[in-house]
């Protein structure tokens, strides 16, 4: 695949994976009392799920730091954890406080990244990420809001 198609695909995958996001917090707004449960949940999972993806980076770029015997994998590999464990307790939580803590774990997953990943070659997909949060963490504000 040619680096702008691969480009494309990421971008592509990046912007379909907000769907969820968007969808399940304008559902909270939309569905009966009954469903709030259910659709607060679902959005709480999901946000958790992504949480956990974007510490999985991390483990990725320490792994090719240690096996490369790069300075810095360590860091990585202990904070590709850290947002797993704090999207567990925010699905712990109700989802009214849940939701932000997810929002706010994005937001300091944006802010590592921005400092770590000029280091392993990474930068040009910064632009995408920060979209990728604005809209991710916004979705569950207003899902925690509509909670």
């Amino acid at each position: 695949m040619h680096q702008k198609a691969t480009r494309d695909l990421i971008d592509w995958l990046g912007y379909a994976g907000l769907l969820p996001f968007a969808g399940l917090a304008m559902l909270l707004w939309l569905v009966s009392a009954d469903l709030h449960p259910f659709v607060a949940l679902s959005l709480a999972a999901y946000g958790a799920v992504i949480v956990s993806f974007l510490g999985g980076i991390h483990w990725g770029i320490g792994l090719r730091y240690a096996a490369t015997e790069t300075p810095g994998h360590a860091f990585h590999l202990v904070w590709g954890v850290v947002p797993s464990l704090l999207a567990w307790v925010a699905m712990l939580m109700p989802a009214y406080a849940g939701l932000p803590l997810l929002g706010l774990v994005m937001v300091g997953c944006y802010a590592v990244d921005r400092k770590t990943w000029a280091d392993a070659g990474l930068s040009h997909w910064l632009p995408l990420r920060l979209r990728l949060t604005v809209v991710a963490t916004l979705s569950c504000l207003l899902g925690a809001a509509g909670t």
